[in-house]
């Protein structure tokens, strides 16, 4: 079975795949080979194939998709994709194999020198009967592009349903198969667990460990930046507060806005560190290009003149997915050009295998997105490269960076809370609120509240690597940071860890050397630094008020006696407003009194 799948590859020219491992270039990566080799067998109408950002998807769909051709198994072939960009890309790549797809495709019959057509999600939501006819008349196999965007709002999921329903062959590919909605995603099979919970069952995947271990793709060094943030609310109060630092969720979403404000220092300063580290990069890997992820097109233009103010270059600017953004996109991977900006729409499926280093400088908090983005930076070319990211020290993004290893699938059932009691109106709830939101993935900007950012400062806070923190906070230009942002650009996987470790131990030392009295920022090593999230807040909250009103049972003093009492020997403000360490000490300073009594 292996070799009557390789023999269909032996017509790739050397340039496809373009990106596989070192020795290779002539053939399909192991992943793919194993793919294919399952398909074959067992000639399924619908197959889920998850593979991480930058394994290959594109290489495994169309070198299947000769097979099916040319095994009669069917005559024509429809490419779904997100983007206009991606299925122009889509049929470029289709056509270094032989395979002739129309990206232009609107109505009306396919020309005869065609084998198909690439369109997007949007358009077969608007004419979902156009494509079901073409399914209807021939045999066709269907590519559906980063599946999980037919889950994007129910009018898309319904006209795939209804536009490919009747094909001979469905392909889904994803590197994300997870969503935050429970949108169930058309032509994906869901398996319940033992909880009861039913979740997406892939026909095979190929997650970014293994691809790590592979060579596939770049091992990805996070570096974190604090800071200091001051902002005005709607109401007129001026709030102060420390990237990372436990907060509400709606001062940790402002104080995000604040750090991102392009008119702060915070900006200028990770800008200022992540030209250092891609001139660092450079020096092995010369073309290496670096991406700004935008949140809006101010914020874009607004970043670019400060990429030309700080490196005396010009930055690419990519502001919408009109057909002059997808030749900027084009030009830029073509070019040996050092910044490229853009909004959004770079995070997903482009291919720029030159983009080294990365600032994700967006709100969007899913980590749908997060892992699309950063799977803009992992595509390996050669043995030794890595990827570098810059994020602000946000414990949402940290734990995303932590856990790039970890395979999700979509959840389409949201498991009940322990103690939830059965809402008999829970449905009619549901429906509503559906109705009442748009019907797309949920980025955490919606819940954006108005304010005003005033200043900004930036820190080096952290590096984290293969789930593991490393580095001392540092001043930025100080020799400390220096040390990071000097990491040579080729290296082992086991190479960086070692010299993380050496760096971090470098800056213990120097900081052992010096005065207490001289230590302007919080020198700890990172892993003695946890960065706490709201929701482990509120339950260091709950802990809390759980002991004060046993101890109410206990001392017969009311709840704000002791809350009082508690603020008055511990310090620090209401326990709304107080830190995760604040709160700590006020659980033991109430679990000592509750002891004394006994």
């Amino acid at each position: 079975m292996s070799t009557t799948a390789s023999s269909t590859s032996h017509h790739l020219s050397p340039a496809f795949p373009g990106r596989a491992p070192w020795g290779t270039a002539s053939k399909l990566r192991a992943w793919q080979q194993g793919a294919l080799d399952k398909y074959i067998q067992e000639q399924p109408r619908d197959f889920l194939a998850v593979a991480t950002p930058g394994a290959g998807k594109t290489t495994f769909a169309l070198t299947l998709a000769s097979w099916l051709l040319h095994h009669h198994v069917v005559q024509q072939i429809t490419v779904v994709a997100p983007t206009e960009h991606l299925k122009k890309q889509w049929a470029e790549a289709a056509a270094r194999i032989g395979i002739k797809l129309d990206p232009e495709y609107s109505a009306g019959p396919v020309g005869r020198d065609y084998h198909g057509v690439a369109v997007t999600y949007a358009g077969v939501g608007v004419r979902p009967m156009l494509h079901r006819n073409r399914c209807e008349q021939r045999k066709t196999l269907v590519i559906l592009d980063e599946i999980h965007h037919a889950g994007d709002s129910r009018s898309w999921g319904e006209a795939c349903l209804e536009a490919f329903e009747p094909a001979a062959r469905r392909l889904a590919l994803t590197g994300t198969p997870f969503r935050s909605d429970t949108n169930p995603i058309p032509f994906v099979a869901y398996e319940e667990g033992n909880d009861g919970i039913r979740r997406s069952s892939a026909d095979y995947t190929y997650g970014y460990g293994n691809a790590l271990g592979d060579g596939v793709v770049r091992p990805v060094i996070f570096l974190s930046y604090s800071g200091n943030m001051r902002w005005r609310t709607k109401a007129g109060d001026e709030i102060a507060a420390r990237l990372g630092e436990p907060m509400t969720k709606d001062a940790v979403s402002q104080a995000w806005r604040t750090a991102l404000d392009p008119r702060g220092d915070w900006m200028p300063n990770v800008l200022r560190a992540a030209d250092q580290r891609l001139s660092e990069v450079r020096k092995a890997i010369p073309d290496a290009g670096a991406l700004v992820i935008a949140s809006d097109q101010d914020s874009a233009r607004a970043y670019a003149k400060l990429i030309r103010e700080i490196t005396g270059t010009k930055a690419t600017l990519v502001l919408s997915d009109e057909s002059a953004a997808s030749q900027r996109i084009e030009d830029f991977s073509h070019s040996d050009d050092r910044w490229m900006v853009a909004v959004r729409m770079v995070s997903e499926g482009v291919d720029v295998p030159r983009l080294a280093v990365g600032v994700y400088a967006t709100t969007i908090s899913t980590p749908l997105f997060f892992a699309q983005a950063v799977g803009r930076f992992v595509r390996s070319r050669r043995r030794g490269e890595t990827a570098s990211v810059f994020l602000p020290t946000i414990p949402t993004l940290l734990g995303f960076a932590g856990e790039m290893e970890v395979e999700r699938d979509h959840v389409l059932d949201k498991p009940k809370k322990e103690g939830e009691e059965e809402n008999p109106y829970a449905e009619e709830e549901k429906l509503l609120e559906e109705a009442e939101k748009q019907q797309d993935e949920d980025t955490g900007e919606q819940d954006a509240l108005p304010f005003e950012a005033l200043e900004s400062d930036a820190v080096f806070d952290r590096v984290l690597y293969d789930g593991a923190e490393f580095g001392m906070q540092a001043h930025p230009g100080s020799d400390e940071e220096q040390d990071y942002l000097g990491i040579p650009g080729l290296l082992e996987p086991d190479q960086v860890q070692m010299l993380l470790q050496r760096r971090q131990a470098k800056q213990i030392a120097h900081s052992r050397k010096k005065p207490d009295e001289e230590a302007d920022l919080l020198e700890l090593p990172a892993e003695r630094r946890p960065v706490v999230t709201h929701k482990e807040l509120l339950e260091l909250r709950k802990q809390l008020n759980t002991l004060v009103a046993a101890y109410v049972h206990q001392s017969g003093k009311p709840h704000g006696v002791i809350h009082t009492e508690l603020r008055r020997v511990c310090g620090g403000p209401p326990s709304a407003e107080a830190t995760a360490g604040q709160i700590r000490e006020r659980i033991k300073k109430v679990q000592e009194w509750a002891t004394r009594m006994r």
